[in-house]
């Protein structure tokens, strides 16, 4: 058994390191945004579809759940959007210290999307990221753009994971995936088809849209594979091993991951401010605390005796 939570933390590890990789190969792919998005979503739900049907997985959901799952996926079709695009018009580095937000937003979120009360020590930790976020905008004015953007991205992850804890409870999660994903690249089709046809001359669909470079092809069939179908379907098995407060520890190693590697790989392009790290180190590590004592709470609401 404890053999098997530490293979599984290994594992998790490896994961998470996959995922911060994500936004190097989004910096290493000359496609824009909305391309990208698409060869991506359109690769990976037919890596997904392939394992769902070798897996003989129940294709069958609610009216209602379906429903979410149009609007998740249209959610996670937009977080990629942006996401991408604030690499494209920034860094690797600026993308990954906002999109590390996303788990303050949930905190906003979650009393809205569950009906809770506010806790107080949100208010503060809330405060504290908008301090770091200061920081940051204040020495890197060049990128303000892709800071908005980024943050406009972290904000739709965290409504997407929201939607997905209801949905986690209720259908497999691969299955979930599949049709979230799937409906992503509709949307994003149904985008390209109209620029197609109303766009000017090179917009949407065109010989130009197909005509990829060889590197282009294989970073995007890692991206689709390894960064998305076999990182989430993996992600979801290892979880069962591990305790929340393990896997949300070791999810916010994603930014420094991503950072270190992009560091690595595009050099002084990569390099900021000495302030941008003080921001950044600041909105992570009231993150992970925020993380921390949610974690705590809900560990002594279920030790609780009841009368």
């Amino acid at each position: 058994m404890q053999n098997d939570k530490l293979k599984s933390y290994l594992h998790f590890n490896v994961i998470v390191f996959i995922w911060g990789f994500t936004a190097v190969l989004g910096a290493l792919i000359t496609l824009d945004a909305v391309p990208l998005v698409w060869y991506r979503m359109s690769l990976a739900s037919v890596f997904i579809l392939g394992w769902v049907l070798w897996k003989k997985k129940n294709l069958r959901l609610s009216r209602k759940d379906l429903m979410m799952c149009v609007f998740g996926g249209i959610i996670i079709a937009l977080h990629w959007l942006t996401f991408f695009a604030a690499i494209k018009v920034s860094n690797v580095s600026i993308t990954l210290a906002m999109i590390s937000t996303g788990a303050f937003f949930a905190s906003v979120l979650e009393p809205i999307f569950y009906k809770r009360r506010i806790i107080p020590y949100e208010i503060v930790f809330g405060l504290l990221v908008m301090f770091g976020l200061y920081i940051i905008f204040r020495v890197e004015t060049q990128y303000v753009t892709g800071i908005l953007l980024a943050l406009v991205s972290a904000f739709l992850s965290a409504s997407f994971s929201l939607i997905n804890g209801k949905l986690a409870h209720k259908a497999d999660a691969s299955v979930v995936s599949l049709y979230e994903i799937a409906v992503g690249a509709g949307a994003v089709t149904i985008f390209l088809f109209l620029m197609t046809l109303f766009g000017e001359s090179g917009e949407g669909f065109s010989k130009a849209f197909f005509t990829l470079s060889t590197a282009d092809w294989w970073y995007l069939f890692i991206l689709a594979s390894v960064c998305t179908a076999y990182a989430f379907i993996t992600s979801v098995a290892v979880m069962k091993h591990l305790t929340p407060y393990t896997v949300m520890l070791t999810i916010n190693l994603e930014p420094l991951y991503g950072i270190f590697l992009a560091y690595l790989i595009f050099g002084s392009a990569e390099q900021m401010n000495p302030e941008f790290y003080y921001g950044a180190l600041l909105i992570l590590s009231t993150v992970i605390l925020n993380g921390v004592m949610k974690t705590r709470r809900k560990t002594k609401a279920q030790t609780k005796p009841s009368l």
